[in-house]
C-alpha cells in the first residue's frame, strides 16, 4: 500500500496550518477544533515546520512558558521529515519508529498534499487485511459474492 491510498482515505481539505507568528494558544484551538494531533506551519505555502501535542509538552508546559505569549516559529520543530505519495507504508511505519514521530507530512512532485499520522496508517492496514480477509473467505467458500 502506498501513502497515496493513505492520503486518499483522507476528508478533502484535510490540511491545517498555521504561521510562525502564531501563538501556541491559537495552535492549539486549531488542533482541538479540527481533532489533529499536529498542524503544519507554512510560510508562503512552503513548510517550514510542525507543531505536534509532543512539542507544546516539552517546550513550552515543561519550560514554564506561557501559551498565549509563545509564538510558534519559538517552539516549532523545524527539521521536519517528509514523504512522498508513492512510498509504502512500510517505509513511513519505519521512519516514524526509527525517529519516533507521529506525523509525516506529504509530498507530490515536491508540492505538498498532506499529511499522514500513525493512525491513519494502522487504519489503513487494518481496512486492507479486512478486505483481504472477506477475499479469503470467498475463495474458500467458492462464493465470489460473498
Amino acid at each position: 500500500m502506498k501513502v497515496s491510498q493513505v492520503i486518499a482515505n483522507k476528508p478533502i481539505n484535510a490540511l491545517y496550518s498555521i504561521t510562525r507568528e502564531t501563538t501556541v494558544f491559537q495552535a492549539l484551538e486549531v488542533m482541538a477544533e479540527k481533532n489533529i494531533g499536529a498542524v503544519l506551519v507554512l510560510e508562503n505555502e512552503e513548510l517550514i515546520g510542525i507543531f505536534s501535542e509532543r512539542d507544546y509538552a516539552r517546550k513550552v508546559i515543561l519550560q514554564g512558558r506561557a501559551s498565549r505569549d509563545t509564538l510558534i516559529n519559538d517552539v516549532m520543530t523545524s527539521k521536519v521529515i517528509t514523504v512522498e505519495t508513492d512510498q509504502k507504508i512500510e517505509d513511513c511505519m519505519q521512519i516514524m519508529s526509527d525517529k519516533h514521530i507521529r506525523h509525516l507530512p506529504v509530498n507530490q512532485q515536491g508540492k505538498l498534499v498532506g499529511i499522514i499520522s500513525i493512525n491513519d496508517i494502522v487504519s489503513a492496514i487494518i481496512r486492507e487485511q479486512k478486505a483481504h480477509i472477506k477475499s479469503l473467505e470467498s475463495y474458500i467458500s467458492g462464493s465470489p459474492y460473498s
